[in-house]
């Protein structure tokens, strides 16, 4: 089994267009972020873990051949965004994908989407199928999740470990008893947004200490905008353990 980081950056902190900041002139291709997503690959199906506005272009870059299930964290946007690219896999597949999200997400779906849901279906629009996610571990792709729910401000939001593999992005808060549900991960991904302080998000000191105290072997850092540096430079302060994650990396599970 692999994971494959499909995009680790933010929609939060990207300058305008023919910006010559450090990020935008670098030339290492680490520091090209789009929208957060990861694949997840078995020798039975492909899932992936949200759809950015970017997904399309994190397809085609990585030859995603099929689409099996999506599970998503929350509704924002820069998580949901690439929902209408899936025609293509529905196309080929000639099957509906089946989407895992909470109660909150799935109406703000109706309200984003409301071809894909309406009775009276124009043909060619994305076709899914809606689970309704409420918290309890399911199984989906050959693999079983266990969601982890965390908080990003005041909204929730749904992070996801299988096996031994724990994802979370858009938090800055987690509860007692929903760190009992990642202990013992072997590989934490984890929201670093930037240096200074965040409302909503770890900031990158506050996601060191969250690794130190939940004390995976390995930990990958995600959601990185802009204000946090780059690449090269951050990762050289970061302890032996902990990653930047980018775009295209895959990790062998």
């Amino acid at each position: 089994m692999k994971v494959t980081f499909l995009g680790t950056g933010t929609s939060q902190g990207v300058p305008v267009i023919n910006c010559s900041c450090a990020i935008c002139a670098s030339i290492d291709y680490r520091d090209k972020r789009l929208r957060t997503s990861v694949l997840i690959q078995n020798d039975a199906s492909n899932v992936i873990i949200d759809c950015g506005p970017d997904f399309r272009q994190q397809a085609l870059t990585q030859k995603i051949s099929r689409v099996d299930a999506m599970v998503f964290t929350h509704e924002h946007k820069d998580h949901v965004g690439g929902l209408d690219d899936i025609r293509p896999f529905n196309y080929q597949q000639q099957s509906e994908i089946p989407v895992y999200a909470c109660k909150r997400v799935i109406e703000h779906l109706k309200l984003e989407y409301p071809y894909i849901f309406a009775e009276t279906k124009y043909p060619g629009i994305p076709k899914i199928s809606i689970i309704e996610m409420d918290g309890q571990p399911f199984r989906t792709g050959g693999l079983d999740f266990t969601p982890i729910k965390v908080m990003h401000h005041k909204l929730s939001v749904w992070g996801y470990r299988f096996k031994d593999f724990t994802y979370i992005t858009d938090a800055n808060h987690i509860e007692e008893s929903e760190k009992e549900k990642i202990a013992g991960s072997k590989i934490l991904v984890l929201n670093a947004l930037q240096i200074d302080p965040h409302i909503s998000h770890f900031n990158l000191e506050q996601a060191i200490g969250m690794v130190e105290e939940l004390k995976p072997e390995m930990a990958y850092f995600t959601h990185i905008s802009h204000r946090l540096g780059l690449h090269q430079e951050i990762s050289s302060q970061l302890p032996d353990n902990v990653f930047l994650a980018y775009d295209g990396l895959t990790l062998d599970l």
